[in-house]
């Protein structure tokens, strides 16, 4: 396989999984602290199983600009949540599959709904532009 220039990158995403009442109101806690910190979009809610993911989530979606300054604080922060970070290059399944790393728990993945490639680019990121709290 050739090597891929960085710049293949078009952004990232991270998914922050929970399972239960528990959890899910940990993640609600650490959602909030994200809004207040960061300039990233911050998805809705999956309480039921969509796509590949294989338990209840949320999605970050992020500039690859923001990925030095947000993961470290993932992995300082996430609450022992498990989070999937994943580049967005327009190949779903090799994102999500092969070039993706994970904080904490490593869940299963269901490949069955990842094409190959995205049939169009990527929507542009739309941030929350109100933090109100540095990282």
């Amino acid at each position: 396989m050739a090597v891929q220039p960085i710049d293949t990158i078009q952004s990232y995403h991270a998914h922050v999984y929970f399972d239960g009442p528990a959890q899910r109101q940990t993640a609600e806690t650490l959602r909030e602290q994200i809004a207040a910190r960061f300039t990233i979009l911050i998805g809705r809610w999956h309480d039921k199983l969509v796509g590949p993911h294989t338990r209840p989530m949320y999605q970050l979606a992020f500039p690859a600009a923001e990925f030095a300054r947000l993961v470290p604080w993932l992995m300082l922060n996430r609450y022992d949540l498990a989070v999937l970070i994943h580049p967005n290059t327009g190949h779903p399944r090799r994102d999500h599959l092969t070039n993706a790393m994970w904080l904490g728990e490593i869940l299963a993945i269901n490949a069955g709904p990842l094409p190959e490639h995205e049939s169009e680019h990527a929507p542009e990121i739309i941030p929350n532009t109100n933090p109100t709290i540095q990282p």
